[in-house]
């Protein structure tokens, strides 16, 4: 057999390749069950930053919790969004910076959703900014895949923060009488509300708000009702730009847009929560906002653009280029 000369340019060339080749097969065994790229998304709103937090995503049981559809609508709309049951509904929060303040609309649901989520600290982080830096939490319902986050373990996660929420809402949920009234299946609901902000609320960190407030320059509430009594969405406002943080709007996108009617069962007035959804497609689609939306696929940054009685959604086109 000839001895192979180490020296010659084909034999380096082939021992490179060898050597790159198996280098690429480890990389590929390293990240074939590894997790997907940090969940943070930077968004130019006139002359601020919002940045759109993933907390993870989680099975949405479709076929148990829709009402007023079909089951043969819901198959119709999911295999026109090449879906099928259960999808995975995103979990989706959004940092407004506007320089002086850092304003955080919804936390997640921190631990209560179990490992698929409680992602949105990690992917702060990764987007350069650390929980204590947080100035304010505006939520736009109490939920648990929305306060979940601002507590773990008793803690406050974001301790140098103030979190607010419409006074409606906040009656509702830390009531243990509406508890007592309410559906079984929204117990759990009432629990995860007074467990996360008591921490706050020892604090005096906690704080409510009626109507449509002004929160801060050119952020302001918009009641929402429906979904949850005191369901508030955020308006925030720079120059000719909007960006409306919508909270439970929409949960399915394939299904509640082309079928704005259709409600869920954690509704708390379902005819309410419709009539909420339709006013709010048409405003948003008729202003050109652009929509933080919680639960569509992430970063839930897009456009709504009216079809008649119908209505789709248009995601943000991906930019890379740095935003500062």
């Amino acid at each position: 057999m000839k001895k192979l000369n180490w020296r010659t340019p084909a034999v380096r060339s082939g021992a490179a390749t060898l050597v790159a080749w198996c280098l690429g097969v480890l990389a590929s065994a390293a990240f074939a069950g590894g997790p997907q790229a940090p969940g943070f998304y930077r968004q130019k709103l006139g002359d601020i930053v919002v940045i759109a937090l993933s907390d993870g995503t989680h099975p949405f049981p479709i076929d148990t919790v829709f009402r007023d559809i079909s089951k043969d609508e819901i198959r119709r709309d999911l295999d026109r969004a090449f879906l099928e049951p259960p999808v995975q509904g995103s979990i989706n929060a959004f940092l407004v910076d506007t320089g002086p303040k850092r304003i955080l609309v919804d936390a997640g649901a921190g631990t209560l959703y179990g490992d698929c989520c409680g992602k949105l600290v990690d992917n702060l982080r990764a987007a350069g900014y650390a929980p204590e830096q947080i100035d304010e939490v505006l939520l736009t319902h109490l939920h648990k895949d929305h306060v979940g986050g601002v507590a773990s373990h008793g803690d406050m996660t974001f301790p140098n923060a103030v979190v607010r929420v419409n006074e409606i809402d906040a009656r509702y949920w830390l009531d243990p009488d509406n508890k007592a009234h309410a559906p079984a299946f929204l117990a759990s609901f009432f629990d995860a509300a007074t467990a996360s902000l008591a921490p706050y609320i020892a604090a005096g960190r906690f704080s409510t708000f009626r109507g449509d407030a002004t929160l801060a320059p050119g952020i302001r509430a918009v009641p929402m009702p429906g979904h949850t009594p005191g369901h508030t969405a955020y308006l925030i406002e720079r120059g000719d730009a909007g960006l409306l943080a919508w909270g439970d709007v929409v949960h399915v996108a394939a299904i509640q847009l082309p079928d704005p009617d259709a409600t869920v069962q954690y509704d708390s007035d379902a005819a309410a929560a419709s009539r909420t959804r339709r006013d709010t497609l048409e405003y948003v689609a008729d202003k050109r906002y652009l929509v933080g939306a919680a639960h569509i696929a992430f970063p839930g940054l897009g456009h709504v653009r009216g079809d008649g009685a119908r209505y789709d959604w248009v995601p943000v086109n991906y930019d890379a280029t740095p935003v500062r």
